[in-house]
């Protein structure tokens, strides 16, 4: 099978694991609404449109780095470790996962497996996955979707922080001075 083949069932596998494990979540007490909730799912749709449709724009399929027989290689290792890393996250959170910035009815707040170093390791895993798709197909249009898909969990991120801050108060706020939010905090 073709590294892109692989990367590709690691994302049906990887979404239909998601689909699954979604049946089984705590009830919301607060949603997030309006615009920012738009502009995080438009950034980060648009990001996986270029991920994995064909579009008719020429530059977006120039090489990203000169081709190597080892590039495809590695990038499925990385999407590998990212897949991984995402689903060890999402065992960890269990219930109190949402697709959306939410609060859970007795949300609790997660600080074991990959939460003791940061506070998003199912984005961090996932950014990993498309850092590891993006080396595989070896197009410019895999960094634009990295970057799209970066800026709409950062700020999916910022919002689950203030949703966090609210439910928990100083206990959260504790917590994220000593983890980093997408990316380890380094000492």
């Amino acid at each position: 099978m073709s590294p892109i083949r692989i990367c590709y069932a690691l994302w049906i596998g990887f979404y239909i694991l998601w689909l699954l494990w979604a049946a089984r979540i705590k009830q919301a007490e607060r949603r997030e609404r309006g615009f920012t909730y738009f502009l995080h799912r438009l950034l980060v749709a648009a990001g996986f449109v270029l991920i994995f449709l064909d579009l008719p724009v020429s530059w977006f399929y120039r090489p990203l780095l000169p081709g190597t027989p080892w590039l495809p290689v590695l990038g499925v290792a990385i999407a590998v470790v990212g897949f991984a890393f995402a689903i060890w996250a999402r065992s960890h959170i269990g219930r109190n996962w949402s697709s959306a910035v939410t609060a859970k009815v007795q949300h609790e707040l997660i600080r074991s497996g990959p939460y003791r170093w940061v506070r998003h390791p199912i984005y961090s895993g996932l950014l990993l996955a498309i850092l590891g798709t993006v080396l595989v197909q070896n197009h410019m249009r895999g960094l634009v979707a990295l970057v799209l898909v970066y800026a709409g969990w950062k700020i999916k991120s910022r919002l689950e922080e203030q949703m966090m801050v609210s439910t928990f108060g100083d206990q959260y706020v504790a917590y994220a001075k000593s983890t980093g939010a997408l990316f380890p905090r380094m000492y």
